[in-house]
């Protein structure tokens, strides 16, 4: 196999009835995804404006805030991706995960002062990075070879989509309630619940983890050395592509800079999450097909360009279109890295393979939100964008001098 490519043309299956052979566990790991991310994406499309408007906090310090909230989960994904494979238990990791970022939902609409809203950020974030390894492993664990690329494209769709609803039920109960953050923000804590009961009781903990029990005997921190080179030419792409694209709080923040009215302002998540729903799932059966390496430089050409729009922005409309094309590169880019990193890490150790992966992309989220911030503080929206573009060519010009061998 080589970096970005698989030749697996004789296990493959048409796109239209892959979904059909995916195990029940991909669905409901997607299902759980969905209904975290309808919880999760109703707060953060309103966040922003919340820190900005009705706490009145600073561009810089939501950068910054933004960047260690992410930094966060990255150093707990190491941790729990190690510990999954050290116990062979990733359901359970998962759950822990999945549950302390629901009982941070409640925080967000207590907040009286930014320090409550950094304390949810940080232990919400620390929840998704928790789940985040361990969940992804048990996606590699259950799903066939042939069907990898669907079952991480499916997952992702479905996360989509409730990245799809989430903005959708915060527009509608911000004309409900009036505008009143604070009321809306209280109901993304029951889609959190149930994302935490459908885990218990719709997936079952992988059984191919045969290996777990050698391996709490033989854990050394050298074993990281048996990752392969490939994987860690996979580790560098993503943390430079995590550069180019920093926090999705820029977009929201850019819809109000350009004059979008405040209730209508997580109209830019829904316009991007139809397109990341829509086409990850397409995009994810892809990768089974075709070249990683041309896949992934499709999808950023179009963050290049989804940059440049919002840069360039003077209406609400205009950031429409900057958002649906940061949806389309999402899709063709998220799943396939995952699938990248599954496809060259060593079974006993894909939990710690995707745990370094989530770190070091985290590290670089977190570089990127604070340079957006300090950009966009210094000299304007623009800048925050423009820098984008740029790390996005910076990674399609590696990708393009990189020949991997066949």
């Amino acid at each position: 196999m080589t970096l970005l490519k698989q030749n697996n043309q004789d296990l493959q299956i048409p796109v239209r009835t892959a979904y059909r052979r995916l195990p029940i566990d991909i669905w409901g790991l997607g299902f759980v995804s969905m209904f975290m991310d309808i919880s999760s994406e109703l707060v953060h499309s309103l966040l922003p404006i919340f820190m900005a408007t009705v706490l009145g906090t600073p561009m810089m310090t939501i950068g910054i805030i933004e960047g260690l909230a992410e930094g966060t989960a990255a150093i707990s994904k190491i941790f729990s991706g190690a510990i999954s494979d050290y116990c062979g238990k990733r359901k359970l990791i998962a759950i822990a995960g999945y549950t302390l970022s629901a009982v941070t939902k409640p925080i967000f609409p207590m907040a009286k002062t930014i320090g409550w809203v950094f304390g949810a950020r940080f232990v919400d974030r620390l929840g998704k990075g928790i789940r985040g390894a361990p969940r992804d492993a048990m996606i590699a664990d259950i799903a066939p070879l042939q069907l990898r690329g669907a079952a991480y494209g499916l997952r992702q769709s479905l996360d989509s989509v409730g990245a799809l609803i989430g903005p959708l039920m915060a527009v509608v109960l911000m004309i409900w309630f009036a505008n009143d953050i604070r009321a809306v923000l209280w109901i993304a804590v029951v889609p959190a619940l149930i994302a935490v009961f459908l885990l218990i009781f719709t997936v079952r903990e992988p059984n191919s983890l045969n290996h777990a029990a050698d391996f709490r005997n033989n854990l050394k921190l050298n074993d990281i050395k048996r990752l392969p080179i490939q994987y860690w030419l996979i580790v560098a792409l993503g943390a430079v592509f995590t550069l180019s694209r920093f926090s999705e709080a820029f977009l929201i923040l850019r819809a109000q800079d350009v004059g979008l009215a405040i209730g209508y302002v997580p109209m830019i998540m829904i316009v991007m999450n139809v397109f990341y729903a829509i086409f990850a799932y397409p995009a994810g059966k892809a990768a089974d097909r075709l070249s990683g390496r041309t896949l992934l430089l499709f999808g950023l050409l179009i963050l290049v360009v989804a940059d440049i729009v919002l840069a360039a922005a003077v209406s609400p409309w205009i950031t429409f279109f900057g958002a649906a094309f940061w949806g389309l590169h999402m899709a063709f880019t998220q799943g396939l890295l995952s699938k990248l990193v599954a496809d060259t890490a060593p079974a006993d150790l894909r939990g710690v393979a995707f745990g370094v992966f989530n770190f070091v992309s985290g590290l670089a989220l977190f570089l990127a939100s604070v340079i957006a911030g300090s950009l966009w503080s210094a000299f304007g929206a623009s800048a925050t964008f423009i820098a984008g573009a740029l790390f996005a060519v910076i990674a399609a010009t590696g990708l393009l001098l990189y020949h991997p061998k066949t």
